[in-house]
């Protein structure tokens, strides 16, 4: 019995942004949030021909995150993640009470 909802997109679609997946490949970043469930735990990913194992999943209020959240994001800071955000979505407020979806995910090593 899977305990999450069905997925709200395809697993292809958790890391898009360029600057984000070269910052995935250098295992800058190991999280990433989404409004949607993207994965399930157990599952893979690849970014530029690279397996990606998603560790863990789970929700979070948007409020309750750390600069350590933001730099697992791949950013420096959460007042820079914050900005990048929304100016990455017209029309978004930010809301402390907002949950979204933590994908924990890393880079699985060759055999």
């Amino acid at each position: 019995m899977n305990e999450y909802p069905e997925k709200t997109c395809a697993i292809d679609r958790l890391v898009r942004h360029p600057k984000l997946v070269a910052a995935a490949l250098s295992g800058q970043k190991t999280q990433q949030r989404r409004d949607g469930l993207y994965a399930y735990p157990g599952e893979t990913f690849v970014l530029e021909g690279v397996d990606f194992l998603v560790t863990s999943v789970d929700r979070q209020r948007i409020g309750d995150m750390t600069d350590a959240d933001a730099q697992a994001e791949g950013y420096p800071n959460l007042a820079m993640y914050r900005q990048i955000i929304l100016s990455m979505h017209a029309n978004m407020e930010w809301s402390d009470d907002g949950l979204v979806w933590v994908h924990h995910f890393k880079r699985q090593q060759p055999e």
